[in-house]
C-alpha cells in the first residue's frame, strides 16, 4: 500500500465515516480540546491500520485543524502570544520525548489516574460557577511565565505518551492555574496544541508510521471542524465554551473510564 493513497480494504461506509468524525473531531478540538476521543477510535475502524499508524494519521489530521483554530481565534479573540509562544515551545519538545519514550510506559499505568484527574476537573468545574467566567491571572511576571511553562512541558509530555484529553486539561489549567477566562485559555491552548502535535509527527513521520492519503483527506475535514468551532466558540462565548468543556470532560470520563475497566479491573473479577 503506498502512503499517498488510501488504505486497501477501506470501504466508502468507514471512509465518510471517518471524514465525519475529523470534522465533528475539529469541531470539538477547536471549542475545547477532546477531539481525539471522536478521531481516534474512528481511525481504529479502518481495515488493516497497525494502532500506531492511527496514532500518527491521527496527529497529522489534527495538526491542520489546530492550526485553522489557532489562525482564527488569534484573529477573533488576540490571545496574549508573549505567554503561548513559550508555551507552545516547551510542548513541543516535550511532545516529541513523550512520543519517543511512549513504547516504554505502559498505557495501563496512568490510565486510572486519568480518570481520576477527570473526575476532579468535572467537579471543580461544576461545583465552581464563577470559575472562567473573566480573566483574573493569578500570577504576574516570572511566576506567570514559569506556571505556563511548566503547564506546556507536562501536558505536551502527556500528549506525546498518551494523549486523551490534551486539549481539556490545557484549557482547565490556563484556566484554573493561571486565571483566564474560558474563552481565552481555549485561544491559547490551541497555539499550544498545534505544537504538540507537532512534537509527535517529528518522531512518526521519520518513522513512516503517517498514512498520508488518509491523513490529508481527514485533515481537509478537520480543518474545516476547527474553523467551525473556532467561529462558534468566539460568536458564543465564554459561557458556551464552558458548558462544552464539562460535557466533553464528562465523555472523556466515560470513555478512558471503559478502558480501565476492559483492560485492568474486568479481567481481575473474571
Amino acid at each position: 500500500m503506498s502512503d499517498l493513497v488510501l488504505p486497501d480494504g477501506l470501504t466508502p461506509s468507514v471512509l465518510v465515516l471517518v471524514l465525519l468524525a475529523a470534522l465533528t473531531a475539529g469541531w470539538v478540538d477547536a471549542v475545547v480540546g477532546g477531539g481525539g476521543l471522536v478521531q481516534l477510535p474512528a481511525l481504529l475502524l479502518v481495515p488493516g491500520l497497525a494502532p500506531v499508524q492511527a496514532l500518527a494519521t491521527n496527529k497529522l489530521a489534527s495538526v491542520f485543524g489546530t492550526t485553522t483554530s489557532a489562525v482564527t481565534y488569534q484573529r477573533r479573540v488576540h490571545p496574549d502570544l508573549r505567554t503561548a509562544l513559550p508555551m507552545a515551545a516547551v510542548a513541543l519538545v516535550a511532545s516529541s520525548g513523550g512520543a519517543s519514550v511512549a513504547a516504554l510506559l505502559p498505557a495501563a499505568v496512568f490510565t486510572p489516574v486519568i480518570v481520576v484527574a477527570l473526575v476532579g476537573i468535572a467537579l471543580f468545574t461544576a461545583l465552581r460557577p464563577a470559575l472562567g467566567q473573566v480573566t483574573v491571572l493569578r500570577h504576574s511576571g516570572r511566576r506567570h511565565h514559569g506556571t505556563a511553562l511548566a503547564v506546556g512541558a507536562a501536558v505536551g509530555f502527556y500528549d506525546g505518551v498518551l494523549g486523551p484529553g490534551t486539549g481539556s486539561f490545557l484549557v482547565f489549567a490556563l484556566v484554573a492555574l493561571l486565571g483566564y477566562d474560558f474563552l481565552s485559555a481555549s485561544a491559547k491552548a490551541k497555539i499550544v496544541n498545534v505544537a504538540t502535535n507537532l512534537g509527535a509527527l517529528l518522531v512518526f513521520v521519520p518513522h513512516g508510521s503517517v498514512v498520508w492519503g488518509l491523513g490529508l483527506a481527514m485533515a481537509a475535514a478537520n480543518t474545516l471542524g476547527g474553523y467551525l468551532g473556532s467561529r462558534t466558540a468566539t460568536t458564543r462565548g465564554t459561557g458556551f465554551v464552558r458548558a462544552v468543556f464539562l460535557v466533553v470532560v464528562t465523555a472523556l470520563i466515560a470513555r478512558v473510564g471503559w478502558d480501565v475497566w476492559t483492560e485492568n479491573l474486568r479481567p481481575l473479577l473474571g
